[in-house]
């Protein structure tokens, strides 16, 4: 069994661990193994346009808002943006901030006919740690995996 493989089964029984209705849950640095790894497969990073622009982008990743900045509304348009940028055989990857936005974007993908979607775990920034702070705790920059700040 590939590299590949080995990482998608991992999270395919970490995402059944927690009752995941999409078809796994990944670290960030199993993530980008599988963005190394898995030709046409896709980062879509769920944050906001105010988040990709002041906090940092992963390069490569479909940006889509799960929520509106800068009235943190639901994008209406989420589903068809989503379906125009990636194929439904792609293996997808959704990342928000902490992981909350891209879990609900992993389940309605899976439940639109994307098989392959999966969530990243702690998402970009991580969760906050004793003093409130975020990227000191799990997360993609924590992990000291590429990002760009604009």
């Amino acid at each position: 069994m590939g590299k590949l493989s080995e990482t998608l089964a991992l999270a395919q029984e970490r995402g059944r661990g927690l009752s995941a209705p999409y078809a796994g849950s990944l670290t960030p640095k199993e993530a980008w193994e599988v963005l190394q790894l898995a030709p046409g497969a896709k980062l879509v990073d769920v944050r906001t346009r105010a988040e990709w622009d002041w906090v940092g982008r992963v390069p490569g990743a479909v940006e889509i808002e799960w929520m509106l900045y800068p009235g943190n509304e639901p994008n209406p348009h989420f589903l068809a943006q989503f379906k125009r940028q990636v194929d439904q055989e792609a293996l997808v990857m959704f990342l928000c901030r902490s992981g909350a936005r891209s879990n609900a974007a992993a389940t309605l993908a899976a439940a639109s006919g994307f098989t392959n979607a999966y969530n990243i775990l702690e998402g970009f920034e991580g969760d906050k740690d004793a003093s409130g702070h975020r990227n000191v705790v799990g997360g993609w920059r924590h992990a000291g995996l590429p990002w760009t700040q604009g």
